[in-house]
């Protein structure tokens, strides 16, 4: 029987999302990253903080990264924003990601979940934390399974 996690996404749907997230980080500082796992033990936000800084997400220069995390069997999901996003926006500032995201998994639409998050998240940070000419992609764009 293959693995949840393994088959929550094809390898087609995985570079799709690749590259949206590619895309999102060529109009923002910020960087993007998505976990996914079969199940979370405990309070997703608090287990979403842990793969945050198993990541090294928070070594950003700006702490501006954000994780979309996922839990599989769950069928649940957290974005956590790093403290240099969370001092300057609001404190629903991700609900409109969120939203996109809880909508099209409802329809099953797991791929264009991420792909249409992640993008609306790179537009989001960008008014806040714009691309400079000098900017280095600063995490990895691949999709992290636990």
């Amino acid at each position: 029987m293959q693995n949840p996690v393994e088959a929550f996404l094809t390898t087609i749907e995985e570079q799709e999302i690749v590259a949206a997230i590619r895309e999102a980080e060529q109009q923002t500082s910020g960087e993007i990253r998505v976990h996914i796992e079969n199940t979370c033990k405990g309070n997703i936000e608090d287990r979403a903080l842990e793969v945050f800084s198993i990541l090294k997400m928070q070594n950003t220069e700006l702490h501006n990264a954000v994780l979309i995390y996922l839990a599989v069997n769950d069928k649940a999901f957290a974005i956590y924003g790093d403290r240099g996003i969370n001092a300057v926006v609001a404190d629903n500032f991700w609900d409109d990601t969120k939203n996109v995201i809880q909508n099209h998994l409802k329809k099953g639409n797991r791929k264009q979940a991420l792909v249409d998050g992640i993008l609306l998240a790179g537009k989001q940070l960008k008014e806040f934390f714009p691309i400079s000419k000098n900017d280095r992609n600063e995490l990895s764009n691949t999709i992290s399974k636990g």
